[in-house]
């Protein structure tokens, strides 16, 4: 068992208009059968830790149903437990509502947890690590926090306003600050963190005493100086979904096999809420090439290199390429949709040309009638 309650974090500078407008980015569909935080979840639970405590900022009820208790997350019913927590409902402006408040509202179920480390991580940041490795690590070091970084050669094109960390030999982090897309080459923070109990409570508690504005990652970049920061290295596929672009990419990239193998293992399942549903049907019409399909879907027309959810309808002439189609949609007679992202329950009736590119991708909203 792992010695470390988790944490999945409020996704404090990621909000992405029409994907988030009603929902969160934990419960953010994706490659058809997921959403988000299954992978920071599954993370958790595939590296033994059974006390785990999700933080929700706004519109927490998809949160909830998908969630729910977290059996399906392979969390031991007895010893383990996972709790949905917000911050507090009457914050007066939306810049006083961050991670710390949220925090020190629920103060008290971080202090009466009897682990004595701390994982924090957010959703929107996708990979695949054992956590008791980075435990491990962390314990060996003797470092006052540990924080995850992938070195990557696409920092100009992706991870915009994530942090990014200058390492000096063997792995201290010297400093802390913005990507802004200048240089292709950087250490990208997975804004995962690794420390004590202990220490994690002192670093809210000053936060909250140094700026009623104090972000947890304000605090640890205004602290750097005075404490021990190593990194540790992820491997591995990492993707960071903090644009509707970013998303489209991401989602279009894992279509791949030979990539999606960088983050699947059938070793390290990705735990999910299931849904009981018939096979997708596909007519005599039907050409498919290079996409995922997912269950109870009717396939007649056209798909190439693109993400079809749950229960979508796409008919004869019907020419779907580049795009990612959420659950519940139905694409009717000759429509043709390219670079697109459309929403659940989404109808495009009427035929009709839908193009966007890579750079500017299309969003059709939920439940919107075309």
């Amino acid at each position: 068992m792992c010695n470390a309650l988790g944490i999945v974090s409020y996704d404090d500078f990621v909000n992405i208009p029409g994907l988030n407008d009603t929902r969160p980015m934990p419960s953010v569909s994706f490659l058809g059968r997921y959403r988000l935080i299954d992978f920071v979840l599954s993370n958790m639970t595939n590296s033994e830790i059974s006390n785990i405590q999700v933080y929700v900022k706004n519109k927490p009820r998809s949160v909830i149903e998908h969630v729910g208790t977290g059996r399906h997350y392979n969390i031991n019913s007895k010893s383990g437990k996972l709790r949905i927590l917000t911050g507090e409902a009457n914050v007066q402006n939306e810049i006083y509502h961050h991670d710390i408040s949220a925090y020190i509202a629920n103060m008290q179920f971080i202090e009466d947890a009897h682990q004595d480390y701390v994982i924090i991580a957010p959703s929107y940041m996708v990979y695949r690590v054992n956590f008791e490795e980075v435990l491990k690590a962390h314990i060996e070091s003797k470092a006052d926090i540990t924080m995850l970084y992938k070195t990557v050669d696409n920092a100009d094109t992706a991870y915009a306003r994530v942090a990014t960390l200058s390492i000096e030999k063997p792995r201290k982090v010297v400093a802390i600050e913005t990507n802004q897309g200048k240089f292709k080459n950087r250490h990208i923070s997975l804004s995962t963190y690794v420390m004590s109990k202990e220490n994690f409570v002192t670093m809210v508690h000053l936060a909250n005493e140094t700026s009623s504005l104090f972000t947890f990652r304000d605090v640890i970049k205004d602290q750097l100086p005075m404490m021990n920061v190593v990194g540790f290295p992820v491997h591995g596929y990492v993707a960071c979904i903090n644009t509707l672009e970013e998303y489209h990419r991401v989602s279009l990239e894992l279509t791949d096999y030979a990539v999606s193998k960088t983050l699947f293992d059938p070793d390290w399942p990705i735990y999910t809420h299931t849904n009981d549903s018939c096979p997708t049907r596909y007519t005599a019409t039907a050409d498919i090439s290079a996409s995922v399909v997912s269950n109870n879907c009717l396939i007649e027309g056209t798909v190439k290199h693109s993400v079809i959810g749950r229960d979508v309808e796409i008919h004869k002439g019907a020419v779907v390429e580049d795009c990612v189609i959420m659950a519940n949609t139905k694409i009717y007679d000759n429509v043709h949709l390219k670079n697109v992202v459309v929403d659940k329950f989404a109808k495009i009736n009427h035929k009709v040309d839908l193009t966007g590119s890579p750079d500017k991708i299309i969003y059709v909203k939920r439940k919107d009638n075309i």
